[in-house]
């Protein structure tokens, strides 16, 4: 990956994180700016399954997912800028802090995650970010979270 990669598409996410269907939650990364900030994207479908109950009839994306899917953001985020694809990446959840939910994210919503690195940097294992999460201009969640990146030892 080069230095001006700014953007990570589908193909890219999969190659970073070990993450898959189901439990892949973000759809596109843009506005990668190094390991300081980026942008993710979730298009929500009524095809995921934990609509099944949650709550039937009244589908409303778990709050912990939105969570997860910010801390996937932050992950692609790193990886692209310290060219981790194809490295068998792992990350843990160390902490999570402030954790607030303000609006439903329900199917057909596309999720918009801003992140920010409070804390870390190139050859860290622990990084902290900031993840606010809106649609449609709105808030819809907001956190900020602790996690450990483990790389296999060459």
């Amino acid at each position: 990956m080069s230095d001006t990669l700014k953007s990570a598409d589908i193909q890219l996410i999969q190659r970073i994180l070990p993450h898959r269907y189901p439990f892949l939650l973000v759809d596109r990364v843009s506005d990668i700016d190094g390991t300081s900030s980026a942008v993710g994207l979730k298009n929500v479908s009524m095809n995921e399954p934990h609509f099944q109950g949650h709550f039937p009839g009244t589908p409303i994306m778990p709050g912990v997912t939105i969570v997860e899917a910010m801390a996937q953001t932050a992950a692609v985020m790193v990886g692209v800028a310290m060219d981790l694809a194809d490295k068998d990446l792992l990350i843990y959840f160390m902490g999570i802090d402030g954790c607030k939910f303000r609006r439903k994210v329900v199917p057909g919503d596309q999720l918009r995650m801003e992140l920010t690195t409070l804390r870390g940097k190139p050859g860290a294992k622990v990084w902290k970010f900031k993840g606010v999460a809106t649609v449609d201009g709105e808030m819809a969640a907001e956190a900020e979270f602790t996690a450990m990146m483990d790389l296999p030892q060459e």
